[in-house]
C-alpha cells in the first residue's frame, strides 16, 4: 500500500508541472490588452505571468487543501474523493476548452486521476481486509 501512495504522490507533482506548463504556454505571449480583456489583470499585478497555484476563483493554494485525519481508512477515502474532484475539474476544462493541444494532456491527466482513484480503493480494500481480523480493545 505504501508504494501506491508514494507513486501517486510523485505523479501528482508531475500533474502540477503539466498544468503549469499548459498555463505558461497559453499566457506567455499575451499582450497587455489581452491580459486586461481576459480578466488576468489582478493576477498579472501580483505574479506577472509566473505560475502561482490558485483555484479558478482566485483562492491561493494553501495547507488547508490537505485533509488528513490520521486514520488510514478515513484518509484513503479522502484521497479517493480528491481524485474524483480532480477528474470532475478536468471534465469541466474539457467542456470549456476545444484546443486539442490543451485537451490531449488534460484527457491524459483525467485518465490518471481515475487510475489513482482505483489504486487508493485497492489500498483501502487491502487494509480493510487485514483489519477484519483485528480485535479492537476499547
Amino acid at each position: 500500500m505504501c508504494i501506491y501512495v508514494t507513486d501517486i504522490g510523485t505523479e501528482e507533482l508531475a500533474h502540477l508541472e503539466m498544468v503549469a506548463t499548459i498555463v505558461h504556454q497559453l499566457t506567455k505571449n499575451l499582450s497587455m490588452e489581452e491580459i486586461e480583456e481576459s480578466g488576468f489583470a489582478n493576477y498579472y499585478t501580483d505574479h506577472t505571468l509566473g505560475i502561482w497555484p490558485q483555484a479558478a476563483g482566485g483562492v491561493p493554494f494553501n495547507a488547508c487543501e490537505f485533509q488528513s485525519k490520521g486514520d488510514i481508512i478515513t484518509d484513503l477515502t479522502e484521497d479517493m474523493a480528491a481524485e474524483q474532484k480532480a477528474r470532475s475539474t478536468y471534465d469541466n476544462i474539457l467542456r470549456l476548452v476545444h484546443d486539442q493541444e490543451v485537451c490531449e494532456p488534460i484527457k491524459f491527466l483525467r485518465a490518471r486521476e481515475i487510475v489513482h482513484f482505483q489504486r487508493f480503493g485497492e489500498a483501502k480494500r487491502e487494509h480493510c481486509s487485514k483489519s477484519e481480523h483485528t480485535k479492537y480493545n476499547y
